[in-house]
């Protein structure tokens, strides 16, 4: 008796089907290797076969993100080709056809070659494009958007993913990241044109690979967020973590003025393969281990980073202990804090996620106040915006010009900050304790569970919907449900736990397999005056919640 095929037949039919249409050689070829070892009887390889060729990679309000790799459910020249062609068509039945369009992306693999792609599909049906002739921070690129009057932007990068991943912005002609319904509208257009070949797509290299002048602008804009008067002392290192921020941070800082960095040398020049680190983002334990050895060695007074593309940035300080990496929401609030000292009017907003210390803020200087769900897509379109931040380190400080995070301006923020302290003899731990002993301590911890499959994540989500905890840590709890709307917020998948002191909203993370819980204590000002007494309250406190939450969620 015959034995059945390895590859069922209908698989084997997506596989030739794909494979008469991949224009790259690299995933050809892998798909081939992938095949072989199938047939030879390798459980992993067709794994891999079924799960890329399982379903199409989702386009949402985060464009598309994935691995590299041939099949529907990864990120190719394919996939990305008929998200190009879907785009322009979306923006033709939206009354933008023959609009500017710009396209930037990163140095992860392959980002150059799915930024020509996109180019070549999106010139051809008619818009006028412009594309970045190198490698680009991610904010740079968005702040060309409204620089250039166009009508829709598109950054190839995976932010701070693995090294196998990469992925695609889209951001609309306000500047801002796509929101429902537009993701949903580009989506089914995507869905049209993937029923026909890649190479059917029509092309065009009528486009046009910008100069320096975007480079000049927005170096030219950065020069108006600092005080000419304002102090430059400071000593300090930088990493860009691999990734493109360092060519324009080493710009930005001789054009305001700023002494050089100590830039780890290690990580100052674009790899996609981030030798030197085991996750390119700042906020993973280890991250900055090469800086903090370089502020040692050197005496520095602070250390900034960026992420591999510049639109988040990370800050350590020194203390008793050696180093401490500040919080998201930690330097958020001194963010926000140093905005509304110098008066900035406007409405100041973060997420739902990240600490409510912002809020008290904003109040205590007559300034308006919004939640957000999670996303700059969200806080970049809040009305008359004067700051915004999310706890994971993403920063708006021109909202005017990037209504999106900005690592790098937020970088030009910081060292201003702190060398302004300086000049005061003060330091970013003094600003943070008068901030606690003037608002109270705001204490917040992240808690993570990765998993490596997605229904344990909808399981727990469920089971933490059906317990509805009415009490955190012993403190009596309000249980909110977030996929059903309110006046403020759209719907979304999340939970909010609010009590006196206690917050916490428990969610499942919109790029990676996790389930991410945000949790906070608040002591009242009256309180706070000891600030080692509160803070180590505080810590207690949380260390309850994360434990009866672990109990809950049973992941």
């Amino acid at each position: 008796m015959t034995a059945p095929p390895v590859i069922d037949p209908e698989l084997r039919q997506q596989l030739d089907a794909w494979r008469a249409q991949d224009p790259d050689p690299v995933t050809a070829l892998a798909l081939d290797d992938l095949i072989i070892k199938a047939e030879a009887g390798d459980a992993a390889a067709l794994a891999e076969l079924v799960d890329a060729f399982a379903g199409r990679l989702e386009f949402g309000t985060a464009g598309l993100r994935g691995a590299l790799g041939p099949g529907p459910n990864r990120m190719n020249r394919v996939v990305v080709g008929h998200a190009a062609a879907g785009l322009a068509a979306y923006l033709t039945d939206e009354g933008r056809a023959g609009g500017r369009v710009i396209i930037g992306y990163d140095a992860r693999y392959n980002s150059d070659v799915f930024a020509r792609d996109s180019a070549e599909i999106i010139a051809a049906a008619g818009f006028e494009v412009v594309i970045t002739r190198e490698p680009t921070p991610t904010p740079v690129v968005a702040f060309g958007i409204r620089h250039f009057d166009c009508v829709a932007g598109v950054v190839v990068t995976a932010s701070h993913n693995p090294p196998n991943d990469n992925g695609y912005k889209v951001y609309l002609g306000d500047g801002s990241q796509i929101i429902p319904p537009a993701d949903t509208e580009i989506a089914e257009r995507i869905g049209w044109m993937s029923r026909h070949p890649v190479g059917d797509l029509a092309r065009s290299t009528d486009f046009t690979v910008l100069g320096e002048e975007l480079i000049t602008a927005y170096l030219d804009r950065l020069g108006t967020l600092v005080d000419p008067a304002a102090p430059r002392e400071l000593s300090w290192v930088y990493t860009p973590m691999h990734g493109v921020g360092g060519a324009i941070v080493q710009q930005a800082w001789q054009r305001t003025g700023f002494p050089p960095a100590v830039v780890v040398a290690e990580q100052e020049r674009p790899d996609p393969a981030f030798p030197t680190v085991s996750f390119p983002n700042p906020e993973e334990p280890g991250a900055l281990d090469r800086a903090v050895a370089n502020a040692t060695e050197t005496g520095a007074e602070l250390i900034i980073a960026n992420d591999p593309d510049a639109d988040r940035c990370a800050v350590a300080i020194p203390d008793d202990d050696g180093w401490r990496t500040l919080s998201g929401d930690e330097l958020g609030a001194i963010l926000g804090d140093d905005a509304l000292r110098r008066g900035v009017r406007g409405t100041y907003a973060c997420s739902i996620v990240s600490s409510s210390l912002l809020s008290a803020m904003a109040a205590a200087y007559g300034q308006p106040f919004v939640a957000t769900l999670t996303g700059f897509k969200w806080i970049g379109r809040v009305t008359s915006l004067a700051f915004g931040y999310e706890e994971a380190i993403g920063y708006c400080c021109d909202p005017d010009a990037v209504p999106d995070k900005d690592g790098i301006s937020a970088l030009i923020k910081i060292l201003t900050i702190a060398a302004g302290l300086k000049a005061e003899g003060l330091t970013m731990a003094d600003r943070l304790d008068e901030i606690a002993r003037h608002y109270g301590v705001h204490q917040t911890r992240p808690l993570t569970f990765r998993v490596s499959d997605l229904s344990l994540i909808t399981d727990a989500m469920a089971r933490l919907r059906a317990a509805r905890p009415s009490r955190l840590a012993g403190e009596p709890v309000t249980f909110l449900d977030l996929a059903e709307p309110t006046e403020k917020l759209p719907a979304t998948d999340g939970v909010r736990l609010c009590g006196d002191s206690i917050k916490v909203v428990v969610r499942p993370s919109g790029t990676e397999p996790k389930l991410k819980c945000y949790l906070e204590v608040r002591i009242p000002p009256a309180e706070s005056q000891d600030l080692a007494a509160a803070r180590s309250r505080a810590d207690r406190t949380l260390d309850q919640v994360g434990l009866d939450l672990t109990t809950t969620l049973n992941l």
